[in-house]
């Protein structure tokens, strides 16, 4: 794992990496009239993929995080930032099975809403961590999310609008962190099964190297290529710093952030160059909030809000479910996924970029 470290840093130290901008670079577009946000990814932009009238109706919950009336992600303050409409998610329903029968709900498309992110969604791959694929092998299948892959979120807003982005559309991309969590489970059965956990770890960054590229190829060719003037591509956090990754022993965690430095790595060089996008550093800033918590008013960063025996996950956490205590200022909601407030962070950290870029 050192050796493959080091040769992702030599890489983003010689610049051939890291930034799709610079000094060589053409100048930033002038500002434009958004007209609407078109998003694209997993649960980070998720604004209500799974919040059916079943789930809803019987814990209060929707989105990952802390839910309340009204609550904001990231992508929403970030619509408001650019005075365009909220985003509705663009597909809802449910295939949830077992212990969640009853949140189970018919797919339906929304005509008219342009939030494709769902909860569980990869780059290519069709089956994402919730999916009922993933039974018996993850429990979580049960949920029975839809994980449509980002690559088929594309096309389905191409199909809807007539085959081309807008000039004055805002599209925001943000995936692979259900990627990272695959390739983990997939070295944790391997070394489970007693294979070989160095081999199984370098496959595992193959993957996600790969699964960077292919996110790359697909924002110029399927976005940019078809129209799209301003889109925003936001890297993966450097995962290893969730409390999830933290209950791992060290050496879990530093695969868990070489997958994540590599697939932002190959994402961006898969980008450089290209004038339509704009590369915001979620790997970087989580590490900055985590490391100096007070310096953005965090007064936790290790503890989910939410209480897992009454929530397992914050697609179903409300106030009611979360641990005793003021939480408003705690970075996650549960193992993985930011509480409103990290969305406040998060959605801060895209607008500045925006507003030096001159997008805004």
């Amino acid at each position: 794992m050192n050796l493959l470290r080091a040769s992702a840093l030599a890489l983003a130290a010689s610049g051939l990496l890291f930034g799709c901008g610079g000094s060589d670079d053409p100048p930033a577009p002038a500002k434009i009239t958004y007209t609407k946000l078109v998003s694209f990814g997993d649960s980070l932009s998720d604004v209500g993929t799974y919040a059916t009238p079943t789930l809803v109706g019987a814990t209060g919950g929707g989105k990952y995080t802390v839910n309340s009336a009204g609550v904001q992600l990231w992508i929403d303050r970030v619509a408001t930032a650019a005075k365009v409409p909220a985003v509705c998610a663009a597909q809802r329903g449910l295939n949830s099975v077992g212990p969640f029968a009853g949140f189970a709900s018919p797919t339906v498309n929304n005509a008219g809403c342009y939030g494709y992110a769902q909860g569980g969604s990869r780059v290519t791959n069709r089956v994402g961590p919730g999916n009922v694929a993933t039974l018996p092998a993850a429990t979580s299948g049960a949920l029975g999310q839809l994980t449509v892959p980002v690559v088929t979120q594309i096309s389905n807003h191409l199909t809807a609008v007539g085959g081309s982005f807008a000039g004055t559309d805002l599209v925001t991309v943000l995936a692979g962190a259900n990627d990272l969590f695959m390739q983990v489970a997939t070295v944790q059965a391997t070394v489970a099964a007693g294979g070989n956990a160095t081999a199984a770890g370098q496959a595992a960054t193959v993957a996600m190297g790969t699964a960077g590229g292919e996110l790359a190829a697909y924002i110029k060719s399927l976005i940019v290529g078809k129209g799209a003037k301003r889109v925003v591509v936001v890297g993966i956090p450097d995962v290893s710093v969730t409390p999830d990754s933290l209950a791992q022993p060290q050496s879990s965690r530093d695969l868990v952030q070489l997958l994540a430095f590599t697939f932002n790595a190959q994402l961006q060089f898969g980008l450089q160059g290209v004038a339509e996008v704009l590369y915001v550093d979620g790997y970087t800033a989580i590490q900055g909030w985590t490391r100096n918590p007070g310096s953005v008013g965090l007064s936790n960063v290790t503890t989910p809000a939410c209480n897992p025996a009454l929530a397992p996950t914050s697609l179903l956490c409300t106030a009611a479910t979360t641990i005793s205590g003021d939480t408003s200022k705690y970075l996650f909601a549960d193992g993985v996924h930011p509480t409103p407030y990290g969305h406040e962070l998060f959605g801060k950290t895209v607008i500045d970029a925006l507003t030096a870029a001159g997008w805004l």
